[in-house]
């Protein structure tokens, strides 16, 4: 089945990173459903865009730190769509505090966005995709979370897109017998004005070796390989996407 058959939940993803990958799945005739937790208005900009590229499409408000939440999110893409393919898990609170100054409810708040997060929606997706012995569940980590990185004044981050790194490699062994595989893609920071590959090729970022900012459209490329069937023997795999940053 060619990926303009196929169907895609994006958490988070009306703005940022998740919109970029939405808007590239898009361009392949994926359709489409976006959650958001409080930003309407992002959300409904973003499903005019996807529309604008022939995108069949919506748009659902759910916290995906909420389990039941998650779970009425997912029914509602297979009751619109008959199917969910493709899981990106893209929602992910981040914390500038060193641990001192680091409270337990933001402690727990980085760890249910971050990691809890990932696990309640892959949990959702499961029975869907074992049904059609078909699936892709992509996550969202950091750069150096495959080695555990450290790094001052982000310990609950950098602690939770490491066990982002370790849940996803879990879940693949765990579910490649169902034709479900389970990846991460670790990005570079995103610029925030959502800039597109080619503009920021004109660009100049001295930290990446290649020598430009990244944008989320260079992460959508990874997504779609990821997504594809071509990828279909690779599994619990980690992939910068980062110009060679932090090599």
């Amino acid at each position: 089945m060619p990926l303009n058959e196929r169907t895609a939940l994006i958490t988070g993803g009306s703005r940022g990173i998740g919109k970029g990958i939405a808007l590239g799945l898009a361009r392949e005739g994926v359709r489409i459903a976006i959650s958001y937790r409080s930003n309407k208005t992002a959300a409904q900009n973003t499903l005019r865009q996807l529309q604008e590229r022939g995108a069949e499409c919506f748009a659902i408000e759910a916290d995906s730190a909420d389990p039941a939440k998650v779970q009425f999110l997912v029914d509602k893409v297979v009751e619109r769509f008959g199917r969910l393919d493709i899981l990106i898990n893209n929602v992910g609170e981040f914390n500038w505090k060193p641990v001192a100054e680091t409270s337990v409810e933001e402690w727990k708040d980085v760890f249910t966005s971050n990691l809890f997060s990932v696990f309640y929606a892959s949990k959702a997706a499961l029975p869907e995709m074992r049904r059609h012995h078909w699936g892709r569940i992509i996550n969202l980590g950091a750069l150096g979370a495959e080695r555990s990185f450290g790094q001052g004044t982000i310990s609950a981050y950098a602690a939770a897109k490491a066990a982002v790194v370790s849940f996803s490699r879990s879940l693949a062994v765990e579910e490649a017998k169902h034709g479900i595989t389970v990846n991460v893609i670790n990005p570079s920071n995103i610029d925030e004005r959502e800039l597109t590959a080619e503009e920021a090729r004109r660009m100049h970022d001295a930290r990446s070796p290649i020598g430009r900012p990244p944008s989320a459209e260079d992460v959508s490329t990874a997504v779609r390989f990821f997504a594809s069937d071509g990828a279909d023997f690779i599994t619990g795999q980690v992939l910068n996407v980062s110009g060679g940053w932090m090599l």
